[in-house]
């Protein structure tokens, strides 16, 4: 019985959340409901009304309905990939490299000043703040012995203050579209044809299949890299065989039903006990993601003018907000979604990569340094 309560609570915690992304999305901020659920979400999330009947052991709701966001937003994100972002990729692959390689850069310059300005260890504030998003990185840090908590706090922070910023700004400036047109084909009927159910049945089960294959190969966010792998797979592998491209029926509403689940799981895992003792470390982390927000736009521009790639898509693909939140961003103001996630993924495996290592080199050092004792006369 207690289990069907838990349940019904989580229901109603969505169902509260996902009002206020509503009352938002009547502003027509495109992002509105991811925006507005979760704020609506960390409210409820921090403050605990009652009739909510939140408990304070509770960590967020449970994980499968954020991962039903991302699987979600993954077959759709699927159904739009095509041959146009290689061709972007081999256009622009020299912009590409050195925009990661320097917010990476910046990161590490972010992490430093975290570490000297705060009380936390060398690792713990290098991992806080490295770009890989709040589905991978808190994970790599328990492994070598970091604060997973401070880092999970500070990294849900970074994807918090990038959602509520950046699609604001670039909402304002290039209006409720983004002026820009999906260079992918449009997926999906928004009419219900019963031709098309076998084929979202089919789209469901291969985005079940790319999640384990995903998980496998250790892919970040498996329910949405694996998913938009594995239905694009099919997509042309349908072409070279059949000579026909697969469509499924697959509303725009799921959309909105993404972006609900999203926010309200990254919302829910905020909590007022978090930030106990953390303000100096709080300030900081605030004033350098504010400062690589600004890296982003900058360069974004900067991108913009020398290459085909719009603003728009630029900023989203290297802002340091998380695969979920920036393609679904990408994918409601109509920037090229695919071209997001694909940069989004490669930054995060950069990361995922490049810097444990790295930071265990810096550990080693300051251990060697801390146990070094000159003789005394």
């Amino acid at each position: 019985m207690d289990k069907y309560e838990g349940f019904f609570r989580v229901v109603c915690f969505i169902l509260v959340s996902g009002l206020g992304g509503f009352l938002l999305s009547l502003t027509g901020l495109p992002i509105g409901w991811m925006i507005g659920t979760l704020l609506i979400a960390t409210s409820l999330s921090i403050f605990r009304p009652k009739f909510l009947q939140l408990t304070p052991k509770q960590n967020g709701i449970p994980k499968y309905w954020l991962y039903i966001g991302q699987c979600i937003l993954g077959i759709e994100l699927g159904q739009k990939v095509n041959s146009s972002i290689l061709s972007i990729f081999q256009e622009n692959w020299l912009s590409i490299t050195i925009m990661l390689l320097l917010s990476i850069i910046f990161s590490l310059f972010s992490g430093i000043l975290l570490w000297k300005f705060s009380n936390l260890d060398m690792l713990t504030s290098f991992f806080a703040t490295a770009p890989g998003g709040l589905s991978a990185i808190p994970g790599i840090s328990e492994e070598v012995g970091a604060n997973t908590g401070v880092v999970s706090i500070i990294q849900a922070m970074r994807v918090f203050l990038v959602i509520l910023t950046m699609p604001v700004i670039i909402s304002i400036f290039y209006g409720k579209a983004g002026g820009i047109e999906n260079s992918l084909v449009t997926a999906g009927l928004t009419r219900l044809d019963i031709g098309q159910i076998p084929v979202t049945i089919l789209f469901v089960f291969i985005a079940l299949i790319g999640y384990y294959i995903g998980k496998f190969l250790k892919f970040p966010a498996p329910w949405l890299i694996g998913s938009m792998v594995g239905i694009a797979a099919i997509k042309f592998s349908s072409i070279g065989l059949i000579g026909d491209d697969l469509v499924a029926w697959w509303p725009h509403s799921l959309i909105i039903v993404s972006q609900i689940f999203i926010g309200a799981s990254i919302g829910s895992r905020f909590h007022k006990h978090m930030f106990i003792g953390l303000y100096r470390t709080l300030l900081v982390s605030f004033s350098c993601t504010l400062g690589l927000i600004t890296f982003v736009f900058v360069f974004a521009y900067v991108i913009s003018v020398i290459t085909d790639i719009t603003f728009l898509t630029a900023s989203l693909a290297f802002a340091p907000g998380g695969i979920a939140e920036m393609t679904t961003t990408a994918l409601v103001l109509k920037g090229d979604a695919t071209f997001v996630a694909a940069v989004q993924v490669l930054r995060i495996v950069t990361v995922c990569i490049t810097l444990p290592p790295f930071f265990r080199f810096l550990t080693y050092l300051e251990s060697r340094k801390k146990s070094y004792r000159p003789f005394s006369a």
